[in-house]
């Protein structure tokens, strides 16, 4: 008995081996389909991506209307990268449909009423803080591309560029996850809404700090315009919290 246990629970594992593999090669290939895609589209996602800056450099006197590169190499290499980071955002709906598969089964049905709402939840907050950071960008960015006057001037380098945009959207991205991560530990029990509201200055507080920190302009405006729906967000949570927890 303990011989066909064994082997039932061995078969087990390698179904669950040969549906993780399944879901890494649907989901590899949909990123790599995502990616070629986005070289294909690659002046439509630079010119994108480029409209915050060149907003910026129409408004001020500058040496050029966009973005330089300094190497030869980055004008092959910048496209590769942001078309494999495009890619990634392109495939990820198939990405957490195949994750959902496969973790789904083995959830039970409490537990699956409340992964989905919450995964749905993270991805629209994420999208919406990205979003948020995109079009806030240009106000940060012309305090400091014209702080220093006719001192000097900015020839913006691309790669230094995309990588502050990108920093950019990742920091405003995670932080918009804040509901999700207050209702989660609410569920779990470790915070309640009675002991947020006591505690509601301090968090106040830690959440101007976090702004300060995680943005990487040294501006006043963007970590205000992140801080401040971060505020919002988290007394909606605590709503929220309160409703979930009475039903």
């Amino acid at each position: 008995m303990q011989g066909v246990a064994g082997d039932e629970r061995r078969m087990t594992i390698v179904e669950h081996l040969e549906e993780l593999r399944r879901v890494l090669i649907i989901s590899s290939i949909a990123w790599l389909v995502a990616t070629v895609a986005a070289f294909i589209f690659r002046g439509p996602i630079f010119a994108f991506l480029l409209q915050p800056l060149t907003t910026v450099l129409s408004k001020t006197n500058h040496l050029t209307p966009t973005a330089i590169f300094t190497t030869p190499t980055e004008g092959l290499t910048i496209p590769i990268k942001i078309s494999a980071i495009a890619g990634v955002i392109g495939a990820l709906p198939v990405i957490l449909w195949q994750l959902w598969s496969f973790v789904a089964p083995g959830l039970r049905p409490v537990e699956r009423k409340f992964v989905g709402p919450f995964i749905a939840s993270a991805f629209l907050l994420f999208a919406a803080g990205a979003a948020f950071a995109y079009f806030v960008m240009p106000i940060g960015l012309n305090f400091l591309a014209t702080f220093l006057g006719g001192n000097a001037t900015y020839l913006p380098d691309i790669n230094a560029y995309l990588s502050f945009l990108l920093l950019l959207i990742i920091a405003f991205g995670v932080t918009f996850e804040l509901p999700v991560v207050v209702i989660l530990l609410g569920l779990l029990g470790i915070v309640s809404s009675r002991r947020l509201r006591a505690q509601r200055k301090a968090i106040w507080v830690g959440i101007v700090f976090v702004a300060l920190i995680v943005t990487p302009g040294a501006d006043p405006y963007t970590p205000t315009a992140l801080f401040v729906p971060l505020i919002l967000f988290f007394e909606a949570s605590v709503l929220i919290l309160d409703k979930v927890l009475k039903r």
